[in-house]
């Protein structure tokens, strides 16, 4: 699998995968060589994210300090590793958290890499890819179950290829909260908790039994917990339905889960034990579970082999936005044709404002990649109308699950398809992180001039343009002689001149000779 970067194909490639789950938080290092993968470090700490969110969604101070603690301890493990090779990602807690800004701002410091909040559809893609990585890449079809401290994502796939994918509110910490939180277990309580996760999971049973697997598999902690608490030794064992049975009417005899004594049962584990079972129980009874055995890998695992997989430029992210062009009817050829347009313009200028940028050229190159992104999807709100068709467009992709994506990868990306056209509202780009908003506002006005040189959608129209964004002073230089015979093009460049005075921006046309064409 070659490598993007030459300077990160010389020798091994160490890497590192950072899990910020809801109930402990995972590091692993990687070494690669060739294509064999060596783990040479691995850490994992309980801080138990979910049980420290308030009743209004905000995260409590031990919980905080804890949390900054660990990954202070993390980031001196990853202070060597650039941030090409290393990804973090948040997970539940982290998407239901309310005012978690300063607390991301903070854990970012301390750590030294930036922190992804993923979807719960992205999250489950992940862990597939992961659990993956401990299976022979044959087409078998498999159901992948991970329960998480606050989520449950659940996946059938075939081979490498998802074909079902989902994110559940029934987590080990959550269901431990609700249902016992004084730490009882008794029949009533039992059967509340199983009930309520097969509830949870009615909207997808049907279409999971009917679409079938013929392996079942388990990733993180609670399976394996309950795995070890059966009093099966051995690793490649299963849970079966009466294995459950009996841990449960195990855990209500003891009625009390500081009582409960099950083989291989960590004191950590101990403490959320009885949700996790709930969860696994509801969902062997909601998918009719035979068998499941248990995998070693899971989310950081998955999170590794989409890491390698943009370093060897497979970026997940472009095969989201080819389904998302595909799911919305976007016309795929005129938002490339603009795509190319608005990147040769970005990088007629982009050079320069990188090197005058306090900033790491990361936001550059990533801002690039999102001004591309956003160039071939800005139409994709002509699927619900096409009055004001870019507000429609940043609904669906502030909404959308787009596979590969972060949360602020797809807000980033919804604002230039929002700016697009219409007011430069740079207000809207306040939301961004301060590093981010110079970036996004110049990307902004790159896509609006990309939109406008193809409005006449002539595949064969391709625009012989170089850009220069000096702060708000804006130097688009064109081809004397295209510009001539494009009397509607000069007439619209004046109306955007107009809309760009509006934001404080300056919008220079000039003519120039013999530009180069972008192919």
């Amino acid at each position: 699998m070659p490598l993007k970067s030459p300077e990160l194909s010389q020798g091994p490639l160490t890497v590192a995968a950072v899990d910020l789950g809801s109930n402990s938080f995972h590091m692993i290092v990687v070494q690669i060589e060739g294509s064999q993968r060596r783990v040479v470090d691995r850490l994992k700490e309980s801080v138990r994210l979910a049980g420290g969110l308030d009743a209004d969604g905000t995260l409590d101070a031990p919980t905080r300090e804890a949390a900054l603690a660990c990954l202070s301890r993390f980031g001196q493990r990853l202070s060597q590793l650039p941030s090409a090779q290393v990804r973090v990602v948040g997970t539940n807690t982290l998407r239901q958290a309310r005012h978690a800004e300063g607390f991301l701002a903070e854990a970012e410091a301390v750590l030294g890499h930036p922190i992804e909040i993923i979807y719960g559809v992205e999250e489950a893609r992940l862990i597939y890819a992961g659990v993956c990585e401990d299976l022979a890449a044959e087409d078998e079809q498999r159901l992948v179950v991970d329960i998480g401290g606050g989520s449950t994502e659940l996946v059938i796939g075939c081979g490498p290829r998802v074909l079902h994918a989902e994110s559940v509110s029934l987590g080990a910490v959550s269901f431990t909260r609700e249902f016992f939180p004084d730490g009882k277990v008794d029949k009533t309580r039992w059967r509340a908790a199983v009930t309520a996760a097969r509830v949870a999971l009615e909207r997808l049973a049907y279409t999971y039994r009917q679409t079938g697997w013929s392996r079942a598999i388990g990733a993180s902690g609670s399976v394996k917990s309950i795995l070890r608490a059966s009093g099966i030794e051995d690793p490649a064992g299963v849970i079966t339905p009466d294995a459950l049975d009996k841990l449960g009417r195990q855990v209500r005899r003891t009625g009390n889960l500081d009582k409960l004594s099950l083989p291989g049962l960590s004191a950590e584990r101990q403490a959320i034990f009885a949700g996790g079972l709930a969860v696994l129980t509801g969902i062997f009874e909601s998918l009719s579970v035979q068998r499941m055995a248990v995998s070693d890998k899971a989310l950081r695992e998955g999170v590794i082999t989409d890491l390698l997989d943009r370093l060897a430029a497979h970026d997940a992210r472009d095969d989201g936005v080819a389904e998302a062009v595909a799911r919305f009817g976007v016309d795929d050829g005129h938002g490339r044709r603009v795509a190319a347009t608005a990147v040769s313009l970005w990088r007629s200028h982009a050079v320069a404002a990188a090197a005058a940028a306090d900033e790491p050229s990361r936001i550059e190159s990533d801002t690039r990649q999102t001004l591309r992104w956003a160039a071939i999807l800005h139409e994709i709100g002509l699927a619900i109308a096409h009055r004001a068709y870019h507000k429609h467009g940043q609904y669906l992709l502030e909404n959308a699950d787009l596979r590969g994506f972060s949360q602020a990868d797809q807000h980033r990306l919804a604002t230039l398809v929002r700016l697009h056209r219409g007011r430069l509202r740079a207000e809207i780009v306040d939301a961004l992180p301060a590093a981010w908003q110079p970036w996004i506002l110049r990307a902004s006005v790159t896509l609006r001039l990309a939109v406008l040189l193809h409005r006449a959608r002539n595949p064969a129209a391709r625009p012989p343009a170089r850009l220069s964004i000096d702060k708000k002073h804006v130097i688009l230089t064109l081809d004397a002689d295209w510009l001539a015979e494009r009397p509607l093009t000069r007439a619209d460049l004046d109306v955007e001149a107009g809309r760009l005075a509006k934001a404080g921006y300056t919008l220079v046309v000039e003519a120039g000779d013999a530009l180069p064409i972008d192919p």
